[in-house]
């Protein structure tokens, strides 16, 4: 596997790892760290007589992003590999997880409950309101994590599909 590396969006490494992981490579030079497993998310590691304690913080799937901390220091990783280059390469790069700045009544229907407020931080698939249609109440949940920007309905009111219920930053 073949990645590019980029740590705190200042220092870029070509990275390769072998498919059982054994065998590394940093820009082209092959090392060969002590690596020792303390626990599920954390490992001592060493290499050329330094020492390393690497706790691993966050993994982000979407976004390509591991979040570390290396001897109490956080670090932000982003990687990238063929498919992104090749992406790049097609002028198609990219850009992460979708954004999604409103969230969209799917039919219509009574806004029954808003179950946020502006500048609540909302995790993917939190129920944002509560719509009844066809006398079947169903809950809007967030298509991703983010803040709430706008609430465009109130309890009470009759919307159409489509109709913008709730704006994110």
């Amino acid at each position: 596997m073949n990645f590019h590396a980029t740590v705190d969006d200042r220092k870029t490494f070509q990275l390769e790892l072998s498919a059982d992981r054994t065998n590394i490579s940093i820009n082209g030079k092959s090392i060969l760290p002590d690596v020792h497993e303390t626990s599920a998310t954390r490992f001592h590691i060493l290499h050329l007589a330094k020492s390393y304690r690497i706790e691993i913080i966050a993994i982000n799937k979407e976004e390509k992003t591991i979040e570390l901390k290396v001897n109490n220091r956080f670090h932000l990783v982003k990687l990238k590999d063929k498919f992104d280059d090749l992406l790049k390469s097609l002028g198609m790069e990219s850009s992460g997880p979708a954004v999604h700045k409103d969230v969209k009544a799917p039919m219509p229907g009574l806004v029954l409950q808003v179950l946020v407020e502006a500048g609540q931080q909302v995790d993917k698939d939190s129920p944002l309101v509560v719509l009844e249609a066809m006398k079947m109440e169903n809950v809007i949940k967030s298509p991703a994590s983010g803040t709430v920007k706008i609430i465009r309905v109130q309890k009470g009111i009759a919307v159409e599909k489509n109709a913008v219920l709730v704006e994110f930053f």
